[in-house]
């Protein structure tokens, strides 16, 4: 259901049903939406510039995080790394169609989602989005300014804005999350937005790119040490490969009961941990992270019986500034940025001297 700040996943009927109460309880005779999830599937964020006579795209940037992460919450990357040509053309197609139907004099922001090789349209915003001044910084292309120019009745023609910009290397936006100052809240990331901030990373391979954004996030990368791993059933083959290139990178393995199990059944070492719950007699995932074993959690929750735990880690990986990953895909990533890191050091250039370079290139 979206309804403004009120916005929330359901999963069964008796969910439903309790959270539409809810929603029906402060509605105020106001509209509730209810839309279909797409699950498994992946988000793209396009800004674009329509003049009324050419829609010429400013950049397109993929969600690192899979749909259902508020698109304010979800570290996206520019150039898209893991989009076929296809789907990219159909991306670039619809943009233009939808641009010039809806007579858009200005920014436009349309965000799609893809799943089983088909490209959905989640919406279409004409205006300019939070990403505006990403992509500006990324392609050096002022759009604001080009927009508002062309809002007063000038053309892209005329302003010289006529091509998508090319790019030098990837940019990463991650998102601020405000953990830190409110350390009472659960860490999940969902539908609602929770960010209050991004940054960037810039470097000439994703992975690099990614590993920079965390570490300007304050959620640097570990390149040695434990990490946790627990996560729901639904993700358990894919923590698997995650976890065999942790163990190849020397890190060693904590899960708890479940996710271990699945983890080891599979050859590769893990260390079983008590979750931490009313009652549990061993050592448990807290007691590992206090006595500072781990250095990097792995946490994908799912359903009432993992939120006390879960929330306990999460919680606790906050107050102790350990990174905290709550999505494969960012986890895949993460795994990446340190196997970058480790075989290359990070370098550090300004924006100015990137331009520098491109128009020396140019």
């Amino acid at each position: 259901m979206l309804g403004g700040r009120v916005k929330v996943i359901v999963d069964d009927e008796a969910a439903m049903r309790r959270d539409m109460d809810e929603a029906l309880a402060v509605a105020m005779e106001k509209s509730i939406l209810i839309d279909q999830f797409l699950e498994d599937a992946f988000e793209v964020d396009v800004d674009a510039i329509c003049d009324g006579e050419r829609v010429v795209i400013g950049g397109i940037m993929q969600h690192i995080e899979e749909a259902g992460i508020h698109s304010g919450d979800s570290a996206c990357v520019l150039p898209p790394y893991k989009i076929s040509s296809y789907h990219l053309n159909i991306i670039r197609e619809y943009t233009e169609k939808l641009g010039m139907a809806l007579g858009v004099r200005g920014l436009m922001n349309v965000q799609y989602a893809i799943r089983d090789d088909v490209v959905y349209v989640l919406e279409v915003n004409p205006r300019a989005s939070r990403t505006v001044p990403f992509v500006s910084k990324a392609t050096g292309i002022p759009l604001a300014k080009i927009a508002a120019k062309v809002m007063v009745g000038q053309t892209l023609a005329e302003l010289g804005f006529v091509e998508e910009p090319e790019l030098d290397g990837f940019f990463v936006k991650e998102a601020v999350l405000p953990w830190k100052k409110f350390t009472g809240s659960d860490t999940i990331l969902g539908p609602e937005m929770r960010s209050t901030g991004a940054v960037m990373g810039h470097a000439a391979s994703f992975v690099h790119a990614f590993a920079k954004s965390q570490l300007r996030a304050g959620t640097g990368l570990p390149l040695s040490g434990g990490v946790l791993i627990t996560v729901n059933d639904f993700d358990k083959g894919g923590a698997l490969k995650i976890a065999r290139d942790l163990h190849r990178l020397g890190f060693t393995l904590y899960g708890t009961a479940g996710t271990a199990a699945f983890i080891s059944h599979a050859g590769v070492p893990v260390i079983t941990l008590e979750k931490a719950i009313a009652g549990a007699q061993g050592y448990t995932t807290l007691d590992a992270m206090r006595d500072g074993k781990v250095q990097l959690v792995i946490n994908t929750p799912l359903g009432a019986e993992a939120r006390e735990d879960g929330a306990k880690i999460r919680r606790l990986a906050t107050r102790m500034e350990i990174p905290l990953i709550t999505t494969l895909s960012a986890a895949q990533a993460a795994v990446n940025g340190i196997r970058a890191t480790r075989q290359k050091d990070l370098s550090v250039r300004s924006l100015q001297a990137h331009y520098a370079k491109q128009a020396e290139a140019a």
